[in-house]
């Protein structure tokens, strides 16, 4: 069983297909996505951003095959904000891979650059069908008859189990991780976060391929779905409590006020700073901001 080390907590998708020893998936997952026969998982090569390495951002997964930059992130909820998102990514990704390759971008000679593909993997409650989210929608058009000379375009799938029978199908982890969502929020109607995630890892079919890693890595597979799940309801019961506290001093006086408060306990649980402005909808700086507020654990260290 591949050791596993990371200083962040990481989503149940990123764990399955962003691991170095689960490249095989990986492959199966691009193969099915760009309906592509590639079959050398080891031509993949892993790029994705740790948050200590720029400044607190970080995206689930993103890996070059085949002279292509792949940028895959998962989503629960949907965001319309994933263009900007997915380009300020790419930028990293683009900044790292020339330094890499000792890349000469002020010369006369082209800096042949891998092809950028956005992905978001949508799996969130809300009926959301396949889209193209583009980042000239963003752009404030009102009275200006500028044209834009920047676009991001980003493929948005849904992978709820029972949906994109398509796409599941041809990626045996994918849709073996659907099934296990699903049934985590089937359980979660009768039972607890924590017994509905052991009960969907029991009785999940025992010739399903990700069986075997999800077993070996039993804890933290819990902890990461625990936290998921709990983020989730973290972030319904902002905007609930926001809207509340709102009546009394002002709707947006009162979700700040909630925010750093839930901002304050995901600290302490060792959230880094970024997934939290992702849960609130805040920009990080602001986030960061409330470091005072923010305290960390002792283990934790600088995040």
């Amino acid at each position: 069983m591949t050791a596993v080390n990371r200083k962040h907590k990481d989503r149940l998708f990123t764990f399955l297909f962003g691991e170095k020893g689960n490249k095989v998936w990986t492959l199966s997952l691009y193969n099915a996505v760009n309906k592509t026969h590639y079959t050398d998982p080891n031509s993949i090569e892993f790029t994705t951003i740790g948050d200590a390495v720029y400044m607190g951002m970080k995206n689930d997964i993103s890996f070059i095959l085949c002279h292509v930059m792949n940028v895959y992130e998962q989503q629960s909820s949907y965001n319309p904000n994933m263009p900007v998102r997915q380009l300020m990514y790419a930028a990293k990704l683009y900044d790292k891979y020339i330094q890499q390759k000792k890349l000469n971008i002020y010369g006369r000679k082209l800096a042949r650059l891998p092809i950028p593909k956005l992905m978001v993997f949508y799996n969130g409650t809300e009926d959301e069908d396949e889209q193209i989210l583009r980042l000239s929608d963003a752009f404030i058009q009102e009275g200006n008859p500028a044209e834009a000379d920047i676009e991001a375009k980003v493929r948005m799938v849904n992978i709820n189990y029972g949906t994109n029978k398509s796409l599941l199908s041809s990626c045996r982890p994918l849709e073996e991780y659907a099934w296990l969502v699903s049934q985590i929020r089937e359980n979660q109607q009768t039972m607890g976060i924590e017994q509905a995630v052991d009960r969907a890892i029991q009785n999940m079919p025992k010739d399903f391929e990700i069986q075997g890693f999800l077993i070996g890595h039993r804890a933290e597979v819990k902890d990461l779905c625990i936290t998921e799940y709990n983020e989730a309801e973290t972030m319904q019961m902002i905007r609930e409590e926001g809207r509340e506290e709102g009546r009394e001093e002002g709707r947006e006086e009162g979700r700040l006020r909630q925010a750093k408060k839930t901002a304050a306990n995901m600290r302490k649980r060792g959230t880094s700073f970024e997934d939290i402005a992702e849960i609130l909808e805040l920009p990080v700086d602001m986030i960061r901001s409330w470091q005072g507020i923010c305290p960390l654990s002792p283990k934790q260290g600088n995040q």
